[in-house]
């Protein structure tokens, strides 16, 4: 590939937000590393996300001898194995070439890497000092990070799904009424479906990660159109000092959310090992992940609410929202299912002209039937061994008569 400037592979390759640690302490690095990389063809995205993988699983070993000199080479281990899956999100980038195994790859071995790492790093300190407390932390570690990236994964997919819902709703409505107005008015039919076909819905996240440092109210007047829709009205109501921190820390690419579930790898694996608190670190991380974790529940809580205002003045509920219908009440539902199978004119028997041979259905034999000769019983039952003393009596002669 054609040679790049460091400036150039950064604008390709660096995400407009990131977490802290990777901004400061690993694009430096990695991104001069890239420019080398790249260089060569038999180095692929998948062959560096390997390679971070090993690297990580040696950091694992020096973590398990858990002496001094051990932990500080292990912390080294680890940044390194870091910095190279960073690299491999950049190379793919870079070249073009990611693909969707790629980064499930890339996810599956993090997690490989931050159990085993966990488990050595802990598990290394607890057969020296036979402290219990390292494998509590040990299991905090795992639980934390898998808590951290499936509600990240799970917030993002409702995320997804309300954007898609409000999409298709909006969609349904716009024409919905063109087509009202066209039976009244063909002409002004016309322009409001050329006027709804060019204004789809424009989110207010996507208008603000686009022009980070434009408020607002000057991009839902900029965008002129009455379909923008805002997820976050009430989260930036009740703070509304965030977007002012928000637009402070994307001059330098960082994201607010300052304790990910990065900055706890580093601070676990890296920070405790190299100044010697382990378990100070993994306490202090583990408190300031769940309390951002909090914040983003708490914000998606009022995503959800915000997803519920919209939707209702999109869509009008009416008089019998909140009520259960009538045929739902004590399984009426089936029986009226079953009612209608049964009066279907499909399902009816045919009339003789129709067809001369049909035969319905045999009705089940009963006992006086198959044996005639048994005496009727007293009520609708007859004992069971008054019916054996009796066929054993009546079979043969019956047998007799019809040889």
């Amino acid at each position: 590939m054609a040679r790049l400037s460091l400036r150039a592979v950064q604008k390709l390759t660096c995400k407009k937000r990131d977490a802290w640690w990777t901004v400061f302490l690993v694009d430096p690095v990695a991104t001069r590393l890239l420019l080398v990389v790249a260089r060569f063809r038999f180095i692929t995205p998948n062959r560096v996300t390997w390679a971070a993988l090993f690297i990580g699983l040696a950091a694992g070993g020096f973590f398990l001898e858990g002496d001094r000199r051990s932990l500080i080479i292990g912390a080294l281990l680890y940044h390194l194995s870091f910095i190279l899956d960073c690299i491999d999100g950049k190379l793919a980038r870079l070249k073009g070439n990611g693909t969707v195994f790629g980064g499930w790859l890339d996810y599956v071995f993090d997690r490989i890497r931050v159990l085993f790492c966990a488990l050595a790093l802990m598990g290394g300190q607890f057969l020296p000092h036979d402290d219990e407390r390292y494998l509590v932390a040990a299991l905090v570690v795992v639980f934390l990070d898998m808590l951290r990236y499936v509600d990240a994964l799970q917030i993002y997919k409702m995320r997804m799904s309300m954007r898609t819902r409000i999409e298709k709703v909006t969609r349904t409505r716009a024409e919905a009424e063109a087509a009202a107005t066209a039976t009244a008015v063909q002409e002004r039919s016309v322009r409001e479906r050329e006027t709804a076909d060019g204004s789809p819905v424009v989110f207010m996240e996507d208008l603000l990660r686009d022009n980070p440092h434009t408020p607002a109210e000057t991009l839902r007047a900029e965008a002129g159109t009455g379909n923008v829709v805002d997820l976050h009205e009430q989260f930036r109501g009740q703070f509304p000092w965030y977007t002012r921190i928000r637009r402070a820390m994307l001059r330098t690419r960082v994201r607010p959310h300052l304790i990910s579930g990065i900055e706890f790898q580093m601070f676990v694996f890296i920070v405790g090992p190299l100044i010697g608190r382990i378990l100070m670190t993994t306490a202090v991380s583990a408190a300031l992940l769940l309390l951002f974790e909090l914040v983003i529940m708490y914000k998606f809580w009022l995503s959800t609410r915000d997803y519920t205002r919209v939707m209702e003045e999109l869509s009008p509920a009416s008089g019998t929202t909140g009520t259960i219908a009538p045929q739902l009440h004590r399984g009426r539902h089936r029986r009226a299912a079953a009612d209608a199978l049964l009066t279907d004119e499909r399902y009816q028997a045919p009339a003789p002209e129709d067809d001369p041979f049909f035969q319905p259905y045999p009705k089940p034999n009963t006992v006086l039937e198959v044996l005639p000769h048994l005496p009727a019983p007293h009520g609708d039952t007859m004992p069971l061994t008054q019916i054996t003393r009796v066929a054993a009596r009546r079979i043969p002669a019956a047998r007799e008569d019809y040889r």
